[in-house]
Protein backbone atom coordinates (compact mmCIF):
# COMPACT_ATOMS: atom_id res chain seq x y z
CA UNK A 1 0.00 0.00 0.00
CA UNK A 2 1.38 3.38 -1.02
CA UNK A 3 1.09 6.33 1.25
CA UNK A 4 0.44 9.73 -0.19
CA UNK A 5 2.65 12.45 1.13
CA UNK A 6 2.80 16.12 0.39
CA UNK A 7 5.19 15.57 -2.49
CA UNK A 8 2.93 13.20 -4.47
CA UNK A 9 -0.70 13.33 -5.57
CA UNK A 10 -2.60 10.01 -5.73
CA UNK A 11 0.64 8.12 -5.36
CA UNK A 12 2.23 9.54 -8.52
CA UNK A 13 5.09 11.96 -8.75
CA UNK A 14 4.37 15.39 -10.25
CA UNK A 15 5.36 15.80 -13.86
CA UNK A 16 6.79 19.31 -13.57
CA UNK A 17 8.84 20.76 -10.80
CA UNK A 18 6.44 23.61 -9.74
CA UNK A 19 3.07 22.16 -10.77
CA UNK A 20 2.98 19.68 -7.89
CA UNK A 21 3.20 22.48 -5.34
CA UNK A 22 0.30 24.35 -6.96
CA UNK A 23 -1.85 21.22 -7.07
CA UNK A 24 -1.04 20.46 -3.43
CA UNK A 25 -1.81 24.01 -2.39
CA UNK A 26 -5.19 23.92 -4.18
CA UNK A 27 -5.98 20.53 -2.71
CA UNK A 28 -5.06 21.59 0.79
CA UNK A 29 -7.04 24.84 0.55
CA UNK A 30 -10.08 22.92 -0.71
CA UNK A 31 -9.77 20.39 2.11
CA UNK A 32 -9.30 23.13 4.68
CA UNK A 33 -12.47 24.88 3.51
CA UNK A 34 -10.83 28.03 2.21
CA UNK A 35 -13.02 27.93 -0.92
CA UNK A 36 -16.26 27.82 1.04
CA UNK A 37 -17.03 31.44 0.15
CA UNK A 38 -17.25 30.61 -3.54
CA UNK A 39 -19.33 27.51 -2.86
CA UNK A 40 -21.64 29.53 -0.62
CA UNK A 41 -22.14 32.17 -3.32
CA UNK A 42 -23.00 29.52 -5.90
CA UNK A 43 -25.38 27.84 -3.45
CA UNK A 44 -27.14 31.15 -2.70
CA UNK A 45 -27.46 31.98 -6.40
CA UNK A 46 -28.85 28.52 -7.12
CA UNK A 47 -31.28 28.83 -4.21
CA UNK A 48 -32.53 32.20 -5.47
CA UNK A 49 -33.07 30.83 -8.98
CA UNK A 50 -34.92 27.76 -7.69
CA UNK A 51 -37.13 29.85 -5.38
CA UNK A 52 -37.93 32.25 -8.24
CA UNK A 53 -38.91 29.31 -10.46
CA UNK A 54 -41.06 27.92 -7.65
CA UNK A 55 -42.81 31.28 -7.31
CA UNK A 56 -43.53 31.41 -11.04
CA UNK A 57 -44.90 27.86 -10.98
CA UNK A 58 -47.14 28.66 -8.00
CA UNK A 59 -48.44 31.80 -9.75
CA UNK A 60 -49.26 29.78 -12.86
CA UNK A 61 -51.07 27.17 -10.78
CA UNK A 62 -53.05 29.87 -8.95
CA UNK A 63 -53.98 31.43 -12.31
CA UNK A 64 -55.28 28.10 -13.60
CA UNK A 65 -57.31 27.57 -10.42
CA UNK A 66 -58.70 31.10 -10.65
CA UNK A 67 -59.70 30.57 -14.28
CA UNK A 68 -61.45 27.31 -13.43
CA UNK A 69 -63.29 28.95 -10.54
CA UNK A 70 -64.46 31.84 -12.76
CA UNK A 71 -65.64 29.41 -15.45
CA UNK A 72 -67.62 27.34 -12.93
CA UNK A 73 -69.14 30.49 -11.39
CA UNK A 74 -70.18 31.75 -14.84
CA UNK A 75 -71.74 28.39 -15.70
CA UNK A 76 -73.64 28.35 -12.41
CA UNK A 77 -74.84 31.91 -13.00
CA UNK A 78 -76.08 31.03 -16.49
CA UNK A 79 -77.95 28.00 -15.14
CA UNK A 80 -79.50 30.04 -12.31
CA UNK A 81 -80.52 32.90 -14.60
CA UNK A 82 -81.77 30.82 -17.54
CA UNK A 83 -83.29 27.99 -15.51
CA UNK A 84 -86.66 29.69 -14.97
CA UNK A 85 -86.91 30.55 -18.67
CA UNK A 86 -86.22 26.96 -19.68
CA UNK A 87 -88.76 25.77 -17.12
CA UNK A 88 -91.40 28.19 -18.40
CA UNK A 89 -90.88 27.26 -22.05
CA UNK A 90 -90.97 23.54 -21.29
CA UNK A 91 -94.05 23.92 -19.08
CA UNK A 92 -95.97 25.99 -21.63
CA UNK A 93 -95.07 23.81 -24.59
CA UNK A 94 -95.93 20.62 -22.72
CA UNK A 95 -99.13 22.20 -21.35
CA UNK A 96 -100.43 22.79 -24.85
CA UNK A 97 -99.84 26.54 -25.11
CA UNK A 98 -99.31 27.97 -28.56
CA UNK A 99 -95.75 28.74 -29.56
CA UNK A 100 -96.96 32.08 -30.95
CA UNK A 101 -98.01 33.35 -27.50
CA UNK A 102 -96.04 36.49 -26.57
CA UNK A 103 -94.78 35.22 -23.23
CA UNK A 104 -93.77 31.87 -24.69
CA UNK A 105 -92.01 33.51 -27.62
CA UNK A 106 -90.11 35.85 -25.31
CA UNK A 107 -89.01 32.98 -23.07
CA UNK A 108 -88.04 30.94 -26.12
CA UNK A 109 -85.95 33.82 -27.53
CA UNK A 110 -84.26 34.26 -24.15
CA UNK A 111 -83.49 30.53 -24.03
CA UNK A 112 -81.97 30.67 -27.52
CA UNK A 113 -80.19 34.05 -27.54
CA UNK A 114 -78.66 34.13 -24.05
CA UNK A 115 -76.66 30.89 -24.44
CA UNK A 116 -75.64 32.03 -27.94
CA UNK A 117 -74.38 35.35 -26.56
CA UNK A 118 -72.52 33.60 -23.72
CA UNK A 119 -70.95 31.20 -26.23
CA UNK A 120 -69.93 34.10 -28.49
CA UNK A 121 -68.34 35.89 -25.53
CA UNK A 122 -66.45 32.74 -24.54
CA UNK A 123 -65.18 32.20 -28.09
CA UNK A 124 -64.13 35.87 -28.36
CA UNK A 125 -62.25 35.64 -25.06
CA UNK A 126 -60.60 32.40 -26.11
CA UNK A 127 -59.51 33.90 -29.44
CA UNK A 128 -58.11 37.00 -27.74
CA UNK A 129 -56.20 34.89 -25.24
CA UNK A 130 -54.88 32.62 -27.99
CA UNK A 131 -53.50 35.47 -30.11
Amino acid sequence: MKTVGLDTLDGQAPTKEGSGDVMHRDLLSALAGNQAGRDRAVAHKTRRVVLASLGVMQDQKAGRKRGLAVALAALLLVVVVLGPFFWRVADELIGGELIGDTATEFSLWVCILCPALVAAALVAGWMRKKS
